[in-house]
């Protein structure tokens, strides 16, 4: 089969062994993957001989050995360790979710780490029924889905972005959308920030006593704390939200998310959309930030969604 390896060189096709499935791995065959700002790091980082990819979405051509999981035909979406920026790929059935007819393999190639993200970090700010929400960072792919999710748990969400997310923001349900924190009124039970640096800091300013802070793992500024910056704020927590750490495996959470695709409740943001022998223009574009959301490439010769 064809895959996808870095090198020295750079990342290009190439052609490697056929997956050899474990008894509780599903056999796909990928139609689309998506390409995480996380992964241009690793694109750098890991040239001998790597296979890159997490995001995939595409259709069971062979049911896992072991009886789990879903059976041959299924369209499902999957959040995979590596490796998944190829024609095939073993994925364990308990990282597995099934795409409803409704939802586009494209759609929900977009959705595993981002949308796992948004959602699991939500999570952590408890019930938000009726609760006030800050967002930093919401012209992004995580940010953009998890004032969706917010909203769609009935919180009352401010959104900070630029300028030109404005419309789409408050199209999607946000009270109000500010340039940066120190311009939101108020106070919020939970304030997820994914920029740090000054944003963190003027954005601990808003969160209310015995609040929540989630930190995301792309907050590349450092933002010095201080504890008198909790004057005011007492008994508010900062939690630091790791992908790789979360206990609980990735497929129902993925289910979940593209349900809510399907009933129009959450819509990723796919902002270039090629296929995989374009795979060096799409890196070049996310590294100069030059797309909105996601990036998601087809597969050659892709299996036809139902």
């Amino acid at each position: 089969m064809r895959a996808i390896i870095n090198t020295p060189a750079g990342a290009g096709i190439a052609t490697v062994d056929d997956p050899r499935p474990a008894p509780d791995e599903a056999l796909v065959r990928v139609h689309a993957f998506s390409v995480n700002r996380g992964e241009l790091a690793l694109l750098k980082a890991r040239t001998d001989h790597w296979r890159p990819g997490q995001d995939v979405a595409g259709v069971v051509v062979r049911a896992a050995a072991d009886g789990s999981g879903p059976p041959a035909g299924t369209r499902v979406l999957a959040l995979v360790e590596q490796g998944g920026w190829a024609e095939w790929i073993g994925v364990p059935t308990n990282r597995l979710g099934t795409v409803p007819d409704q939802v586009g393999l494209e759609q929900a190639a977009a959705l595993p780490l981002a949308g796992l993200t948004a959602l699991r970090t939500l999570r952590l700010g408890g019930g938000l029924l009726g609760r006030r929400v800050l967002i930093t960072g919401a012209g992004g792919a995580v940010g953009g889905m998890q004032v969706q999710l917010a909203i769609a748990a009935g919180a009352r969400v401010t959104a900070v972005a630029a300028p030109g997310h404005r419309e789409y923001l408050l199209a999607r349900g946000a009270e109000a959308v500010v340039e940066d924190p120190s311009r939101a009124e108020g106070r919020y039970d939970l304030v997820a920030d994914w920029v740090g640096g000054a944003s963190l800091a003027a954005a601990i300013g808003t969160v209310t006593p015995g609040g929540t802070v989630v930190l995301g793992s792309g907050n590349d500024a450092k933002t010095p704390i201080n504890v008198y910056d909790f004057l005011g704020h007492e008994g508010a927590r900062i939690v630091a939200y790791l992908s790789y750490a979360h206990p609980q495996p990735p497929g129902p959470d993925l289910t979940t998310l593209v349900q809510l695709v399907a009933t129009g409740r959450l819509e990723p943001v796919i902002g270039m959309n090629r296929t995989w022998t374009e795979l060096p223009e799409a890196i070049a574009a996310l590294t100069e930030r030059q797309v909105r959301g996601k990036a998601v490439l087809t597969v050659d010769d892709p299996v036809r969604a139902r």
